[in-house]
């Protein structure tokens, strides 16, 4: 890796101030890191923000739970009330790489991390996400690849825990230069869906500062296939979520990942009605392979999407 600055922030305030376009922000590290020794990316200047206090609380103090951008995997996957409460978001974080990553991942960079498209992380490659003209995916290996793109580029998000926040309805508080601004999720990644060079809708400069989690929906659920059991990358992930009370259903979401450059929302009717019936939810999870555009080597995929999105839905409603 090239040679870089490296300074410490103690507040918020202190990391914005800090801030160049040409610079990032270091948490965990893992993606950052491991993008730098590629040189993929060469930051003139790494921003510490490990030690700001105000970014690894967990408050669940409210209707509205708030987990600081700092705020571990682990923590997240081991926390009581979020098993209890909102048990797809611990499924999700438990999924993340190993215990020893989670132990050091967290949950700002897990929502912030780029892509893992093999050309894109090719060092002697220069495709359409790294400011080329070409995406070699899809022409060439694209069994990890997306099924729903708005741009040429297939890249699709990896992020575990984006896919559950969507379907709570969760939002992201980001600090762009002096003002906080809030995100929904799908606003976060919406810029990649546009955009090939983007892998969320966040500016240089701009830090996630917590993650703020509605708690209404008393049902969710995470899924996701993978190649081996553990420490293994999504093939498919998809998490749902919902309120019930009695046999009453509102406000049910799906979303599936890994197969869209952003969490993908499957939209049906019947979710929208809050039909949970053994016949809505198999329409809804046929509904999935309408919108696909699989390639070459990613149409199993479609049929891994719709057996997640009637497994997650069946579990919810049980």
């Amino acid at each position: 890796m090239q040679n870089f600055e490296y300074v410490t922030a103690r507040s918020v305030d202190g990391a914005i101030q800090l801030a160049t376009l040409e610079s990032r922000f270091l948490a965990g590290g893992i993606d950052l890191l491991g993008e730098m020794k590629e040189y993929i990316t060469s930051p003139k200047r790494i921003i510490d923000i490990k030690p700001v206090p105000e970014l690894d609380l967990i408050d669940t103090s409210t209707r509205i739970w708030k987990l600081g951008a700092n705020v571990t995997i682990a923590e997240i996957a081991k926390n009581e009330r979020i098993l209890a409460a909102l048990p797809g978001l611990a499924e999700a974080a438990s999924e993340v790489g190993s215990p020893q990553i989670r132990n050091v991942a967290t949950l700002g960079g897990n929502l912030a991390q780029h892509s893992r498209c093999w050309y894109y992380r090719h060092r002697d490659l220069r495709c359409l996400k790294r400011g080329g003209s070409t995406c070699y995916a899809r022409e060439g290996e694209n069994k990890y690849h997306s099924l729903f793109s708005g741009n040429p580029c297939i890249s699709p998000v990896v992020s575990n825990l984006a896919v559950i926040l969507a379907a709570l309805d969760a939002r992201v508080n980001v600090r762009r230069d002096e003002k906080e601004i809030t995100l929904a999720i799908g606003e976060l990644f919406s810029g990649a869906w546009n955009n090939p060079l983007a892998h969320n809708s966040l500016l240089p400069g701009d830090l996630i500062v917590r993650v703020e989690i509605p708690t209404q929906k008393n049902r969710s659920t995470y899924l996701q296939v993978s190649e081996k059991g553990d420490f293994d990358w999504a093939l498919v992930s998809c998490a749902a979520a919902g309120r019930n009370t009695g046999d009453q259903w509102a406000d049910v979401s799906v979303f599936l990942g890994a197969v869209a450059p952003i969490p993908f929302r499957v939209e049906s009717p019947l979710l929208e009605g809050g039909d949970l019936s053994r016949e809505a939810i198999e329409s809804i999870a046929e509904s999935v392979a309408s919108e696909a555009t699989p390639l070459a080597h990613n149409g199993y995929k479609v049929p891994i999407a719709r057996a997640l999105v009637r497994r997650a839905l069946t579990r919810i409603f049980s």
